[in-house]
């Protein structure tokens, strides 16, 4: 067939060998910066630099506190969750020295009647109401929150030593508060895993944060703490000390003018911000991971959404405040290894452009290929180069396969492991619809609109239908 006679199929042919260049050389460079990580991981789990903890789990529950403890929950319209927490969190942590602070809004009347009604008149659970409407940010709010403890601190006459940050849809882990309390010997901030939990409504959408928590929690964020670099925290299952707070509250306040505390109002992910910015502070972090005679994770649990469009609205969120805020806000200051972890941090605007257009040759190459076998169009010269790119990246496919399946089963038994393998085209949809959103949001924001608090609502409650690992 004369390719001459048919212009556009010339250009389509020469759009798929373009195309398998761009993302073979960008998957196969994603492909590397993984496999670096992966085996400092393997490297530093032999020398033991990397260790999971064991420990007494009816210890860790039964111990009392070395100093006041404060636990931050900041709440938007989670009338529907936050009475599990506060129920919860009452009867695993039954340790006097320890004070709930519940954030509120003055609008929001159905979740100030249900965390009142989950208090129960116990005397260590404060609901804070704030005297603005919501939703403002979530950074706001937990600046709120930190001001009425410091009232509290006047009170009492005595500071806390110890402030956790929670989320009002999580399930605390009842050894957590001690095993915080003791670390925070050796570190002024640490971090625990979090474990979302299998949804039953959403084995893919919901199910795909379980893979990827299994192997950030269990991989990447070991090899910082073992590297020295700035540990991000998560928001959830985190422990400050409080004269921590305190000093990043007043450079703050020191800085930018309106600041009220430690928490940045203007990032969509100040948690994120505030534990890399530990290490500018020359404090120490800590991702904590510890197992008890169970055999189970001390960590975080709590259900992620279960919906493509409340997934997609998390993962930009997360993609505009870590990658395009933290470029603003936090640039590439460290030494060569913290700038490699912020670089992979900021890659999903990226990563969600080559994933993109991987799908996109992927659907081209298959209808060429129809093509080829019926004989239309002749055999594609594979050149050397795009030989190499391919099998690179079909070998290195296959090791991330593997990884993913081993990280999930580790955590959530062989069922939830097989099940990550089919949940990665699901995880790459929803990173490049994120990516595509963040970008957009960005641009806005560049505009000058103000950050608000787009957040999640959710319906259900771990404590209510808790999975654990299959046996």
């Amino acid at each position: 067939m004369e390719m001459g006679a048919f212009p556009l199929l010339e250009w389509v042919l020469i759009a798929e060998r373009e195309l398998l260049l761009f993302a073979g050389i960008f998957l196969l460079i994603g492909v590397a910066d993984e496999l670096a990580v992966d085996l400092l991981w393997f490297w530093m789990r032999l020398t033991g630099r990397i260790r999971t903890r064991r420990i007494s789990r009816l210890a860790a529950e039964q111990s009392s506190l070395l100093g006041p403890a404060a636990l931050m929950i900041p709440t938007w319209q989670e009338d529907g969750v936050i009475g599990h927490t506060i129920r919860h969190a009452r009867a695993v942590w039954p340790q006097e020295r320890l004070t709930m602070f519940i954030g509120c809004y003055r609008n929001d009347l159905r979740t100030i009647a249900a965390a009142m009604q989950a208090a129960k008149g116990d005397p260590r659970v404060k609901v804070v109401v704030h005297e603005v409407d919501g939703p403002t940010t979530k950074a706001d709010c937990l600046n709120r929150l930190l001001t009425v403890l410091s009232l509290e601190e006047g009170l009492r006459g005595e500071a806390f030593r110890m402030v956790m940050l929670h989320d009002a849809e999580d399930m605390v882990d009842p050894a957590a508060l001690a095993l915080c309390d003791r670390a925070l010997e050796d570190a002024d901030f640490i971090q625990l895993p979090v474990l979302p939990q299998p949804h039953p409504a959403s084995p893919f959408v919901s199910g795909h944060y379980c893979d990827e928590f299994a192997e950030a929690h269990g991989k990447a964020l070991p090899v910082r703490q073992a590297l020295g670099t700035g540990l991000p925290a998560a928001g959830v299952g985190c422990a400050f000390s409080r004269r921590l707070l305190d000093r990043m509250a007043q450079r703050a306040r020191a800085a930018g003018e309106g600041a009220t505390g430690p928490f940045s109002s203007e990032s969509l992910t100040e948690d994120y911000e505030l534990g890399l910015r530990v290490r500018q502070f020359g404090a120490r972090s800590l991702f904590l991971r510890a197992r008890g005679e169970d055999g189970e994770l001390v960590a975080t649990r709590a259900y992620f959404p279960d919906t493509l469009e409340a997934a997609i609205r998390q993962k930009a969120r997360w993609i505009q405040g870590i990658a395009l805020q933290g470029w603003d806000r936090l640039g590439w200051t460290g030494d060569p290894l913290e700038m490699w972890m912020r670089l992979r941090d900021r890659r999903g605007p990226f990563a969600a452009i080559v994933l993109a257009v991987s799908y996109l040759l992927l659907i081209l190459v298959i209808g060429l290929g129809l093509l080829r076998w019926t004989g239309a169009l002749p055999p594609f010269p594979a050149r050397p180069l795009i030989r190499f790119l391919v099998a690179a990246n079909i070998i290195g496919l296959g090791w991330r396969v593997l990884m993913r399946f081993a990280f999930t089963a580790r955590e959530y038994g062989w069922g939830q492991g097989i099940l990550a393998i089919f949940r990665i085209p699901v995880a790459n949809l929803i990173a490049i619809l994120a990516g595509r959103r963040a970008l957009t949001a960005y641009v806005k924001s560049m505009k000058g609109v103000a950050p608000k608090w787009d957040k999640t609502i959710h319906h259900a409650h771990p404590t209510q239908n808790y999975c654990k690992k299959d046996e």
